[in-house]
């Protein structure tokens, strides 16, 4: 048993190698084909020098060792699962439910409701309509016819005259009026009035208040 483990382990290990240079050489040739340009083509644009073209190194090729022979690993056979049979459950019968009757219930009778009969009033009739008698309009007078009136022609309007151009005389010049100085007039002197006699218990509407302090 411990030599098939060793054996399953080493082959695991081979295997694991192998996926991972695998891997390497995958990555090698994907970034190869991604740092490979595509060709310039001849018509470059005009001014704008062509750019040299990289020299991609060769990849050596890569020999790989030649693969050990897996051995069979022989399983042990699965031991058989019996599953166990469960049992169908017996379940019991459901127990049955009486309803109860419910009685009728019997609704008392609604009692009479006695309308008054009220005495038969009689209405009066209507007075009748008087016929009101047919009024015969006398027919409209004819309106006489207004005779046509030709009117004279109207008179032509008299030519208004053509009024002469009339020149003015020219107007006088205005002769200058000196500048005559004024009179002086002379100053009148201050005459002093002699104070109002004070009346007792008259006040005074024209006398000039106190002067403050």
């Amino acid at each position: 048993m411990a030599s098939s483990s060793r054996t399953l382990a080493t082959a695991i290990a081979v295997a694991i190698v192998l996926l991972v240079g695998n891997g390497n050489t995958g990555h090698a040739a994907r970034r190869l084909a991604d740092t490979t340009e595509a060709p310039v083509p001849a018509a470059a644009v005009p001014g704008v020098p062509a750019m040299p073209k990289p020299t991609v190194p060769a990849v050596p090729a890569v020999t790989l060792p030649p693969m050990p022979s897996v051995p069979a690993v022989t399983m042990p056979p699965m031991p058989a699962v019996s599953v166990p049979t469960v049992p169908a459950a017996i379940m019991p019968p459901m127990p049955a439910v009486s309803m109860p009757t419910v009685p009728a219930a019997t609704m008392p009778l609604m009692p009479g409701v006695h309308v008054p009969t009220g005495p038969a009033v009689t209405v009066p009739q209507m007075p009748a309509v008087p016929t009101v008698p047919a009024v015969a309009v006398p027919p409209m007078p004819a309106v006489p016819t207004v005779p046509a009136v030709t009117l004279p022609p109207m008179p032509a309007v008299p030519t208004v005259p053509t009024v002469p151009t009339v020149t003015l005389p020219p107007m006088p010049v205005v002769p200058t009026v000196p500048n005559v100085p004024a009179a002086v007039v002379p100053a009148v002197p201050k005459v002093a009035l002699p104070p109002m006699p004070a009346v007792p218990n008259v006040p005074m509407p024209f006398l000039a208040p106190p002067p403050k302090a």
